[in-house]
């Protein structure tokens, strides 16, 4: 004849049988939601979708996000430094206003260096045209912030010669909040610094 107190310990093990097989029971779905949750992940960096014009859902394929960021990089810091250094007397403002929104404090206080150096006020006042003949970056895209290296070539001309010059400049790029139409890349380039100009060709007598 069982006693109360075997009659306790039956009831007790089965209990923690019990309590065993719902904390497993509770893993196991744990983890099965987990891996449903980053199978979903990964495959939505893969996939986007846009709607049709009938209203369907169209599965679009993704580029690979460093060949996109690759492209933005290089075609932001291009733009920077086409608004920044292809100027004239009748296009500057409008242009350095464009760049100063590519740029963060760095651009700015480079702007200021010049425009209390007078460059801008010779740009009116002799009608100087600078033209931008080519601009190269390199780029390192292995750390963020990522660093750059530009070299841009460019003609100063003053009427009756044309001048070139080659100049390189450094910094860094992050990422920022896209913003139309200023800064459409959501790119920001800091530490940015001129790093040395030189003429590469003599004077050039204007044909």
């Amino acid at each position: 004849m069982e006693t109360p107190i075997k009659n306790i310990y039956t009831v007790l093990r089965l209990n923690r049988i019990i309590v065993l097989a719902v904390i497993g029971f509770a893993l196991i779905s744990t983890l099965s939601a987990a891996w449903v949750v980053y199978d979903m992940h990964q495959k939505s960096l893969n996939n986007a979708f846009a709607i049709s014009t009938d209203g369907s859902v169209i599965p679009l394929k993704w580029v690979s996000q460093r060949e996109n960021l690759e492209v933005e990089v290089l075609a932001h810091l291009d733009l920077f430094h086409r608004y920044f250094y292809n100027i004239d007397a009748s296009n500057f403002e409008n242009h350095l206003e464009k760049a100063l929104w590519l740029g963060n404090s760095s651009v700015d206080d480079l702007y200021r260096q010049k425009r209390a150096d007078g460059v801008y006020n010779r740009l009116i006042q002799y009608s100087l045209v600078q033209h931008v003949v080519s601009i190269e970056s390199q780029v390192d895209l292995t750390q963020d912030p990522y660093r750059f290296t530009t070299t841009t070539v460019f003609e100063i001309n003053r009427g009756t010669v044309v001048d070139t010059y080659e100049l390189q400049s450094t910094g860094q790029l992050i990422h920022v909040d896209r913003h139309f139409p200023h800064n459409t890349h959501g790119l920001l380039i800091t530490n940015y610094f001129e790093q040395q100009l030189r003429k590469v060709a003599s004077d050039t007598p204007k044909n």
